[in-house]
């Protein structure tokens, strides 16, 4: 990629759906110019929009494998409809998977479907208490304040877990949420033909699904291809009244792309994208928010399986 592919990227991670006018105006380059790089990194996959729903409350599992088996089971987590990200990890855990999950269903995941996959020999289950940020939230400092401001026309609202409240949809605006699930760039009038409503009807709900949160786009790229090839997990542990603290000052660093409070023996988990070890090194012993906690376990991630509810090519067949 060169640096005009990289830009594009930055820019559809602040609006998947802008249009290429609107991005190109916003980095100063010629529209054509700018189509046919997007439409190059689309086709190929680099990057995936995808559209999400909001389901509920979430929590973290995290799993222990059978050595021979834990592909297999990592594969499974990653296929199963309700999770976002899948990860192999190194240290305690060999995976980690974030599910949505509603209250009403916790038992039945718990209790029913996890034990139920083969090769996961036992599970560590996290409810998140509270995001402070997703990877939806997640800037990684390729575009100025400037730029990504002129790009974003709806302000970033992450999904609130705590409440299970979820938005009520019609059948038409849940049909529209799966066509933007499968292709988050889908053409107003594509997705009027899908979900058998009017063009003009699907511009209107889905500016306000955008707009109340019930539909988050997100732009899935691999950090690596962003110069950022080494991506971990931190599990933090903290007093209770640091937790806001840790949080907030997380927060700062654009490394981090994805921060929640959670339940459990670790108060805070983390994903950290960094150019090297080195630079991981410097972030979890120098950082001004390493001063709020009380210990830092860090998991390496060696194999990525789902991203922001997009399969990779990791993926094991079922």
């Amino acid at each position: 990629m060169d640096a005009l592919d990289r830009r594009i990227i930055g820019a559809l991670q602040v609006d998947g759906r802008a249009s290429w006018r609107r991005i190109a105006a916003a980095l100063d380059e010629p529209e054509r110019t700018v189509a046919r790089h997007g439409a190059r990194l689309l086709e190929q996959r680099i990057v995936v929009v995808t559209g999400l729903g909001v389901r509920g409350g979430a929590v973290l599992v995290r799993g222990q494998c059978l050595q021979a088996a834990a592909r297999v089971a990592a594969g499974a987590l990653a296929r199963h409809p309700d999770s976002t990200f899948t990860y192999m990890l190194t240290g305690a855990a060999d995976c980690l998977a974030e599910v949505m999950c509603p209250a009403g269903r916790l038992a039945a995941l718990t209790l029913d479907e996890l034990p139920g996959i083969p090769g996961l020999v036992q599970t560590t289950t996290l409810p998140v208490l509270r995001y402070f940020r997703t990877v939806h939230d997640w800037q990684p400092g390729i575009l100025t304040e400037a730029e990504a401001e002129a790009v974003r026309e709806y302000p970033a609202m992450s999904p609130l877990p705590t409440d299970d409240r979820v938005v009520g949809l019609s059948r038409e605006e849940r049909t529209m949420l799966r066509a933007l699930a499968s292709d988050g760039r889908r053409t107003h009038e594509e997705i009027a033909r899908i979900a058998g409503v009017s063009e003009p009807t699907v511009r209107r709900r889905i500016d306000w699904m955008r707009r109340t949160g019930a539909l988050h786009i997100r732009a899935v790229v691999d950090p690596g291809l962003l110069g950022l090839p080494i991506q971990a997990i931190l599990w933090v542990k903290a007093a209770p009244a640091k937790v806001e603290a840790v949080g907030a000052a997380l927060l700062e660093s654009p490394l981090v792309r994805y921060v929640a409070a959670v339940m459990g023996e670790h108060q805070i988990v983390a994903d950290v994208t960094v150019p090297d070890r080195t630079a991981l090194y410097e972030f979890v012993t120098r950082s001004p928010w390493v001063r709020h906690t009380e210990s830092i376990e860090t998991s390496l991630v060696i194999r990525t399986l789902k991203r922001s509810g997009v399969l990779t090519e990791s993926v094991p067949e079922d």
